[in-house]
This record gives C-alpha cells, structure tokens and sequence, in this order.
C-alpha cells in the first residue's frame, strides 16, 4: 500500500510515537512539507495520502488513480477539493476533539495572564522595580478576578461546550452567542451576538469561517464590546478584522486581545496585528492546538481512522 504523509512538519515530528501509523501502512513515506508545484506528482501514484494542511485540488486528485483514502491531522476539511474527492470515490476522514484539552488551556493561560497583568508585573521586577519597593508587594496593575466575569462564547460546538464548562469551574457565568437561522432560544444562556457583545467581559470564538462569519468582528462589533473586554481568537483568523482590532486596542474601546490565528498563516505578507507594541494584545503562532499530547492524539486517531477504512467499517467519514 503506498503512502506519504505530505506535511509531517507541521506537527513537530520529533516527540511523536509513529508506530500506529507504520503498523497499518509499512511503506509510509513521510514528507516534512509539500510545496503545491509538487502536490500533483507526489500524489499521483500513491492509495493513501495522509496530510495537515497542503491543498489537494480538483487537479491534483484527478491525477491520482490509485487513490482510495484521505487522511486529515484536523477538523477541517476545506484544503480538500470534497467534491471531487466524492465523485471518484475517494474517502476523506478527519479528526475530532484531539486537541480540546489543549485549545482550553490555551484560553485561560492568555486570559489569566491578561487580567492579572502577569507580563507587565514580570517587566517590572525584571527592571528592578519591585526592589526599590518600600512594601513587601507591588500592585501596580490591575488584577482582576475571573469570577466576577461573563464568558461569551461564539461558536458551541466541542470546544466551545468545553470552554464553557472550565469558565464554570472559575465562577464565570457563560452566555452563548444563539445561532442564525433558529428562532427558538433553547436555554437562558443563549442570547443574540448583539446582547452577547455587550455583555461579556471576555468573548471567546469557536466557530467555523464561512461566508456569513468572515470579519464576524470588525468595527461595528468592537464598539459594541465593554471597555474592559478582552477577546480570543482560537478559531479562525478571518473571523476578526485584523486593522479594526488593532484600532479597538490602540484606542482603548476594548482591554485586551489574544489571538492565536491570522487570515494568513504563515503572515509571509504581514498582518496590523503584528505591528502593534501595546501590552494589551498576545499573539501566538497557532499553538493553541499543539500539545505534545494533542499532536500524538491526532497520530493515533489518524491511524485509527485508516484501521477502520481498511477493516470496511466506517469512522470520522466526511465523504
């Protein structure tokens, strides 16, 4: 059975067990990334390709004759040309709730580190000036408590349930952004994005970018956020208006920021947000995912998904 894995870069290879993947297919070939001139030739003689990220085309996949199995390391699928996959009879899966543990850890260390200034009070001491304190502590900055918070999460789904349930832990109430399309509100913690914006002293995203999502925050929604808000972003960057939150921030109409995401990733073209200074704003090169141990789930679930194609059964099938 041949078979590669086109982008095994992407997942920090060195600390991960491959042995469930070899075991299912012994004539892997693993591939630390895979430009798009080389997809198409690469792919063109193999049964299994196995991939995070590289884009397999309409053309790529008509090319591949042998191709029987797609094997996705992530949720989504949109790198996948689906349609086409379908009509040759080509079975894609991807992987579910690898990473949960990890993206909710993700949230609240940047949350906790926000409220409780924790960068500003390192850069303090570092400059030497909690030692000429005449008192024993330095509060300096703000330190406010989770607990007298709202949680507004966009997006309930895995994570988002999940994120809810940790805000709990903290004594956050949560509200939930009610979806578009439904008129009935099924529990008191489903609110409009409206009301959801203006109440929510931290809003969390979670939810897919699609046509009505893109740029779901820009100017409009910032300036219906409090003035001490803080944002998240570990979905997707084209969820956020990238120069209107850089304005948000610079203008003080929202606290704080944390992103984990940007429209473009690498931003080989740059982004506002990585130009802006401030202390007010974090952001992370899409890590929010990639504990050691939510990389090796995402192994194990891959070759869980191939045992099962293999065995005729049916497991994470999206065509």
């Amino acid at each position: 059975m041949k078979a590669a894995f086109l982008d095994f870069a992407t997942f920090g290879a060195k600390t991960l067990d491959l042995t469930p993947l070899y075991m299912r297919l012994p004539e892997l070939q693993i591939f630390d990334d895979t430009p798009s001139s080389l997809t198409a030739s690469r792919i063109q003689n193999l049964e299994y390709v196995l991939t995070n990220k590289v884009k397999l085309t309409k053309k790529a996949l008509q090319g591949a004759k042998n191709l029987c199995f797609i094997g996705l390391t992530a949720t989504g699928t949109d790198n996948v040309n689906i349609a086409t996959a379908k009509s040759l009879g080509i079975r894609v899966c991807n992987i579910r709730a690898y990473c949960t543990r990890s993206v909710v850890e993700h949230i609240f260390g940047v949350l906790i580190n926000l409220s409780h200034n924790l960068n500003l009070h390192n850069k303090a001491v570092k400059k030497g000036e909690w030692q000429k304190s005449n008192n024993f502590c330095m509060l300096e900055y703000p330190i406010d408590e989770l607990s007298n918070m709202t949680m507004g999460i966009i997006g309930y789904g895995e994570l988002g349930k999940n994120v809810a349930n940790m805000a709990k832990h903290f004594g956050m109430k949560v509200i939930i952004a009610k979806r578009k399309g439904r008129n009935k509100i099924a529990r008191k913690e489903h609110v409009t994005l409206r009301n959801l914006l203006k109440n929510s002293d931290v809003i969390s995203l979670h939810c897919p970018l699609t046509d009505e999502t893109s740029n779901l925050i820009g100017v409009d929604e910032l300036k219906l956020m409090k003035s001490n808000a803080i944002l998240i972003n570990t979905a997707r960057g084209g969820l956020v208006d990238s120069y209107a939150l850089v304005d948000a921030l610079s203008n003080k109409t929202i606290k704080a920021a944390a992103i984990d995401v940007l429209p473009q990733e690498p931003p080989i073209e740059g982004n506002p947000l990585l130009d802006y200074s401030d202390n007010n704003l974090i952001v992370t090169p899409h890590i929010a995912w990639g504990t050691k141990e939510a990389r090796q789930n995402a192994i194990n679930e891959l070759a869980e998904n191939i045992g099962a194609f293999q065995n005729g059964k049916i497991k994470n099938k999206v065509v």
